[in-house]
């Protein structure tokens, strides 16, 4: 990309997130916390389901469901494999009200001929005025003493921080804080990412149409779209709940090759993964065949997004063969138009090691960064966190740990 691309991006990208923190930071607590009573720590019930929603919808976490509650926890295929019951997450409660939570959820990984226990973080929230006692959620978190893994994959800056100084550390992969994309819609792009700038109208409609023209053009001489290296692929769209035994002979494939750090994509544990109840958006599947042989798949969800705002899509989880180029070339491909004709803005790659990454590279995706790498790992056992400290260990993606388990 052009440098001139960058910085746009990046100082669009800075004022929105000052306009963001500043909306937020003007909230104000529940009456129930003007005396601030002391509050206590213990493990997360069930019962506990309606006031952790009604706390992460007070500070801006989309509210879970209770047949959520259920698939995570109570239908996780983990739980098979497991020889503990890990707590569900940990409340900080004062007074009989809930004002602090952190969710623990139980995910199995392969490395060489290891299958591993992990733990993922998830939906960590607590009250302005009891955030001072929040180490103490994440010290439970940390604390188990069961898991071979702790993955917290959609840190803030603020909780990476938290992190370390339980001797986490962030994923080693240097990119993985930069997102490659593709506009799809430049103008409606345009006016959702200006509209988060509060414009007034007039300069919202003549900046959008200036926008979408300057991408247009930049999109038409700079190629940037996937597109289509060979013929010899047949691709089907299929739903989670289609997932079937193919997909198992592939999952089998994908350890037999090089070591590296997988999560758990056996045909049972992806549908568990990609069928959520409640979810606004629509999550597709999309196969890609030789004769009759499943040789890798994408994950395409599609984000509703809120009225009038920027429509994602993005690639939840991509897997070929060897990392075949041409399997994930013809992948990427029949996800942008899958993405198009989802009615989405953009589509997404977060993550992924460098051979899938490279392929998306030879069409000029743009490219934005987090403020801060969102991904972060300690393993229970040291010398198998030193050498998870080499990024060629890792398939890092947004399947791993919270990410798109979420609706």
């Amino acid at each position: 990309m052009a440098l001139i691309d960058q910085n746009f991006l990046d100082v669009i990208l800075k004022k929105i997130r000052v306009r963001r923190r500043t909306i937020s930071n003007d909230s104000t607590p529940p009456d129930i916390l003007a005396t601030r009573p002391a509050a206590k720590l213990r493990e997360a019930r069930f019962t506990d389901f309606e006031a952790v929603s009604k706390l992460k919808s007070r500070w801006g976490l989309f509210p879970d469901s209770l047949e959520n509650w259920e698939r995570l926890w109570r239908r996780n295929p983990a739980l098979e494999f497991i020889r503990f019951e890990p707590p569900i997450g940990w409340v900080l409660e004062a007074e009989g009200c809930v004002v602090g939570y952190l969710g623990n959820i139980a995910q199995l990984y392969h490395y060489g001929n290891s299958t591993l226990t992990a733990v993922a973080a998830s939906g960590f929230v607590v009250e302005p005025a009891y955030r001072g006692a929040s180490l103490s959620l994440v010290a439970a978190f940390y604390r188990q003493s069961s898991p071979d893994l702790f993955l917290n994959t959609t840190a803030i800056k603020s909780v990476g921080m938290i992190a370390k100084a339980f001797k986490a550390d962030p994923l080693p992969q240097s990119d993985y804080d930069t997102v490659l994309f593709w506009i799809l819609q430049p103008y409606p792009a345009a006016q959702a990412v200006l509209r988060e700038l509060d414009l007034p109208a007039p300069l919202l409609h003549v900046g959008a149409a200036l926008g979408s023209m300057v991408v247009g053009a930049d999109k038409f001489l700079k190629r940037r779209w996937p597109q289509a290296r060979s013929t010899q692929f047949t691709i089907r769209e299929i739903s989670a709940s289609e997932i079937a035994k193919d997909f198992e002979d592939l999952w089998s494939a994908k350890l037999r090759e090089p070591s590296r750090l997988l999560g758990n994509r056996s045909a049972s544990a992806l549908q568990w993964h990609f069928r959520i109840p409640g979810d606004r958006g629509s999550t597709r599947i999309l196969c890609c065949y030789s004769k009759r042989e499943l040789l890798g798949y994408s994950v395409v969800r599609n984000d509703p997004g809120k009225e009038n705002s920027l429509r994602r899509s993005v690639i939840a989880d991509i897997v070929a063969r060897r990392d075949d180029s041409d399997i994930l070339g013809a992948l990427f491909v029949a996800a942008h138009d899958l993405a198009k004709s989802a009615g989405s803005h953009s589509l997404e790659i977060l993550g992924f090691p460098h051979s899938v990454r490279q392929v998306c590279a030879a069409w000029n995706p743009y490219l934005r960064k987090y403020p801060a790498c969102p991904f972060y790992y300690k393993a229970a056992d040291p010398g198998l966190h030193k050498k998870l400290s080499d990024p060629g260990e890792w398939y890092a993606s947004p399947f791993d740990g919270d990410t798109t388990l979420m609706p």
